[in-house]
This record gives structure tokens, C-alpha cells and sequence, in this order.
């Protein structure tokens, strides 16, 4: 049985007791992984994540043996295939997951708010949260979003990689200079107030730059960053600048560190490339392949040897708790939705591999408890409240 609202004194106690036993440490605290893909990844293809996968990262045994107490089950969409009828793909995913629970209800549980979570947990079980990725599942309607709420979902990522009419995506702001007409429009800065309204966490992964200050203006409550890392140390649209760290911090939120080895290591795609071209002639047709694709298409060994060294994930926590603040880092490893996870960490089994790995590093088990679950689920009551 876990203790979510571990005591100061009490994980001091336990760093004395355990600074060697990362195991010991892991059980204890409260592990919390803030952005997960597998619903689109093996759940709407059919598989059953209640058996161990061959394929994917995550199902629920492998949760189990990770210590993961509270995985968030990111609702996606692509907005160019999703055009239209996007809510109902959101619900349809939803369905999609709690078919999934029937039957395991002694290992899995849908929470619905931090009560919720902390009853789960200490039964041993896993607390199931729903993140919708991308707004254009709201269809821009407040009812939509209301709806989705309803249905469980406790945090909108605003956009994914393209622009909604009611705000801009990193990924499309970064293609033009010109700022005109950027961020948050008023029907946008309506939803963000409903959302506070609601208890609905703000999710800025994706969201552009402008859109990132805009949502901070309007918000009465603090936002997280579900799964990004650090520009500074890899320049992506992706990553947050150290500004935005800094304004994270004043706003009380929180940013998930992002699994993928592109977001975390500027020395990727030359990795995969150089590594895909040992063994395949470069001609017209592969040229245009996606870096994704090149992966895809390694050996076992050769895709160990492209992913990015557990150091580097570590490094961008270090950046990240340097400029935002031990209080507000947390878990985002978008597992299911990346190809190449760090060495070390190839599923959700492996998050004792980063609990040892910030012990080793010095991290006090005050300060992982916060990054690993406890930062994270402050913002989900403070956002309740």
C-alpha cells in the first residue's frame, strides 16, 4: 500500500534508510506517468493490454511491474484525417479504454479526481486518468469540452501539430515570423475559462509560443506542459524555452519530461540515418523516407544503438528543475507514441531504472517523489480546488 501524501519527515526517514535500495524507494512513492499513447497505439488496433504485449510498450502487467500508480491514457487524433467528426473519434477511443478494464478491476481502476487516485493506489492498483490530445477533438464547442469531462478526461492538450481556429500549434507557428494573428483568439481564451471553470487541467505540450503566454494570461490555475523537455539543450518546437520554464514556475504548473530520444538528443536523426544507410542502398525512393520510417526499419540492436543515453534524459531534468524548480517537473514519457525510447528505459517496466538513476545522481527521495507522481497530481488537486 502506497502513502501518496508522503510526509517531509517521513521521506527523509526513508532517504536515510534506503539510499541504496532504489527498489524500496520506487514502491514507496508515488509514480505518475502524465502522457501515454497506447489506446491509439495497440488498444483501437485491437489488442489486448491486459496480457503482456510483444509490440508497444505498454499493457497492464508491464504497468504493474514498472510501479506505475497513475498512467494518463492520452485520447488522440491526427487533425488532418480528423477534419471532421473528431468528438465522436474522442468518445470512441474512450469506450475503446474502459472495455479494456472489464475484468481487470483488481489491477486497474478510471479515476476521476485525486480523491479517486488515492483511493485506487492504496489498494495496490493502478489509477487510470484520460488526457485528450489535441483540441480539435472539442470541434470548437465548449459542450464538447464539457462533454469529454464528463466522460472523465481531466486535461486538453490544446492543439496537436496544426493550428485550430482558436489557437496556434508550435509546429506551425515555427514556420512563420510574422506573429499577427498568433495564440489564443477570444473564442480560445473562453474554453481556458471554462476549463478553469471545470477543474480541467491545461495541457500546453504542442501548443505555439504565443499561445503557451497567452494561456497563462487568462488562466486562474496552474497549467502543465504533459510531455516536453528542454530547448536549451535540444533546440526543438517541441521543447520550452527557458523563459517558458521560468513563467511555468510563477504560474504553479508543471512540465512533464518527454521520452523520445529526438526531443532529447540533437544527435539523433544523424544516428538513425547513418545507422539506416549501413545496411541499405540510398536510392530515390528511400530518400524520402521519415526518420520514423529509418527506425522502423533497424535491427534490435541497431535501434539500441540510435536511442539516446538514459544521461541525456537526465541532463533535461537537470535543465528543467534548474530553471522551472524541483516542484514543477514531472513524468510525461510518451510511451506508444515515440519510436525510440532512451537506452534503459525501452517500456513502462523500466521506471525503477529512473527512480535508481536519480538517486544515483543525487536527487534526494523528497525531490524524486515530487518529480516522479507528487508534482504532478498537486496541480490535478490545485486545478480541483
Amino acid at each position: 500500500m502506497k502513502n501518496i501524501f508522503l510526509s517531509v519527515s517521513f521521506l527523509l526517514f526513508i532517504g536515510t534508510a534506503m539510499a541504496q535500495d532504489y527498489k524500496k524507494l520506487h514502491k514507496q512513492i508515488l509514480v505518475v506517468d502524465g502522457h501515454n499513447d497506447v489506446i491509439i497505439e495497440s488498444i483501437l488496433p485491437g489488442k489486448n493490454i491486459s496480457k503482456r504485449l510483444k509490440t508497444g510498450h505498454t499493457d497492464i502487467p508491464r504497468l504493474l511491474e514498472g510501479g506505475v500508480d497513475v498512467q494518463v491514457f492520452a485520447v488522440w487524433s491526427d487533425d488532418k484525417k480528423w477534419k471532421t467528426n473528431a468528438f465522436h473519434h474522442a468518445n470512441t477511443q474512450i469506450d475503446a479504454l474502459e472495455k479494456q478494464f472489464i475484468g481487470q478491476e483488481d489491477k486497474i481502476e478510471l479515476a476521476r479526481n485525486s480523491a479517486d487516485i488515492e483511493r485506487i493506489t492504496s489498494t495496490g492498483r493502478i489509477a487510470a486518468l484520460i488526457g485528450i490530445e489535441g483540441g480539435n477533438m472539442i470541434e470548437g464547442k465548449i459542450e464538447n469540452l464539457e462533454k469529454l469531462y464528463e466522460r472523465g478526461a481531466r486535461y486538453l492538450t490544446l492543439t496537436w501539430n496544426y493550428n485550430l481556429p482558436w489557437a496556434t500549434a508550435a509546429a506551425e507557428e515555427v514556420k512563420t515570423k510574422n506573429n499577427q494573428g498568433k495564440g489564443l483568439t477570444a473564442h480560445g481564451k473562453a474554453i481556458i475559462k471554462r476549463m478553469n471553470e471545470l477543474g480541467m487541467m491545461i495541457d500546453l505540450s504542442h501548443a505555439g509560443e504565443q499561445t503557451f503566454y497567452d494561456v497563462l494570461q487568462v488562466s486562474s490555475k496552474p497549467v502543465i506542459v504533459s510531455h516536453s523537455n528542454a530547448a536549451a539543450l535540444t533546440p526543438h518546437y517541441r521543447n520550452l524555452k527557458d523563459e517558458q520554464l521560468i513563467a511555468l514556475k510563477e504560474n504553479g504548473g508543471v512540465v512533464g519530461v518527454n521520452f523520445y530520444s529526438e526531443f532529447l538528443d540533437s544527435n539523433y536523426s544523424a544516428r538513425v540515418k547513418n545507422l539506416y544507410r549501413k545496411n541499405h542502398p540510398v536510392d530515390s525512393v528511400n530518400r524520402k523516407y521519415s526518420i520514423g520510417k529509418m527506425y522502423s526499419l533497424l535491427s534490435k540492436k541497431q535501434k539500441h544503438l540510435a536511442n539516446t543515453a538514459l544521461e541525456n534524459l537526465l541532463k533535461h531534468i537537470d535543465h528543467l528543475i534548474k530553471f522551472a524548480g524541483v516542484d514543477h517537473v514531472a513524468i510525461g514519457s510518451d510511451f506508444d507514441g515515440i519510436e525510440s525510447p532512451p537506452q534503459e528505459l525501452e517500456d513502462v517496466s523500466k521506471f525503477p531504472v529512473l527512480t535508481k538513476a536519480l538517486l544515483d545522481r543525487g536527487y534526494s527521495p523528497e525531490d524524486i517523489a515530487k518529480i516522479m507522481g507528487l508534482n504532478f497530481l498537486r496541480v490535478l488537486k490545485e486545478n480541483e480546488q
